[in-house]
């Protein structure tokens, strides 16, 4: 199988890669340099290539950022999926866009999941420019439309942050009051490439098993780094009193998995357990 790669160097990017190869297909990654995706013709080299599969994991994904680049970040997570897919569908392959919890609003109670099917109300511009490009894949027959959250793996992340603070700090502060589930990469990776051997398209949530929040999960970084700190809990507001002035954040990014379950595929591992192999695997050193 031909594999076409947007976002090699990303976080679920790089272990789509070294899986897929693993696996004797031929990929042909597209780094930044190669397919500018800000421009017209960034996605032309589906057409010139032909792959079977379109695996798109790339993304403007700085969140607070986007606020202020509003049109770089729409171009990237939508008009550029527009295009993916137009060309897909001139060459008749399979595509496969990466997503997020962030279309959601968060409002929803928290002992409830939001499903595929949940009404969609992103609050930033990161939600609404990867709402839009969900809309775009998801108007072709032949794609997988995956959302994900709080992924960790070779990249920037939330896993690697809270080690570095844990080195130079006694004390953390981290939030409280917003739910989800943390990813890895790796698990994702993996999924991934097995849906793409498939025709079961359509739109999933995938995460890995099991909810915490981000005050939750770095305690459990904490204990499973073996690092003596103490970890204060706040909320949202009084984060953002302290000075960090942030996009907002759903505060439920529950994703509830039956669509995966419906379709035969097989759920990822429990988040700590992901991010106990993590911790092992010398992954944080990437």
């Amino acid at each position: 199988m031909k594999v076409l790669l947007f976002g090699p160097d990303g976080q679920v990017g790089q272990e789509c890669l070294s899986l897929l190869r693993e696996r004797g297909n031929e990929v042909v990654p597209l780094s930044k340099e190669e397919a500018d995706l800000t421009t017209e013709h960034g996605t032309d080299r589906i057409l010139s290539e032909r792959p079977d599969v379109v695996l798109n994991a790339a993304a403007y994904t700085a969140v607070d950022k986007a606020e202020q680049e509003r049109e770089v970040c729409k171009e990237i997570n939508a008009l550029a999926v527009h295009r993916m897919v137009e060309n897909c569908r001139k060459v008749g392959c399979s595509f496969l866009h990466i997503s997020t919890d962030y279309v959601f609003d968060g409002k929803l109670d928290k002992d409830l999941c939001y499903d595929i099917d949940s009404r969609t109300n992103p609050i930033n511009v990161y939600g609404e420019t990867k709402r839009l490009g969900e809309l775009f894949a998801l108007s072709y027959e032949k794609s997988f439309v995956v959302r994900t959250s709080w992924v960790f793996g070779k990249g920037k992340n939330f896993v690697k942050t809270m080690l570095r603070l844990f080195e130079n700090h006694e004390q953390v502060q981290v939030v409280q009051d917003q739910i989800g589930s943390p990813t890895y990469a790796k698990d994702l990776a993996k999924l991934l490439c097995d849906m793409i051997t498939t025709e079961k398209y359509g739109l999933y949530h995938a995460t890995n098993e099991g909810f915490c929040s981000w005050y939750d999960f770095a305690k459990a970084i904490s204990e499973e780094s073996h690092k003596d700190v103490t970890i204060i809990p706040v909320t949202t507001a009084q984060y953002q009193e302290i000075g960090h002035p942030l996009a907002k954040r759903p505060m439920n990014s529950k994703l509830s998995k039956k669509s995966l379950q419906d379709n035969s595929f097989s759920l990822l591992p429990d988040w700590r357990d992901a991010l106990r192999r993590f911790l092992t695997e010398g992954e944080t050193e990437k």
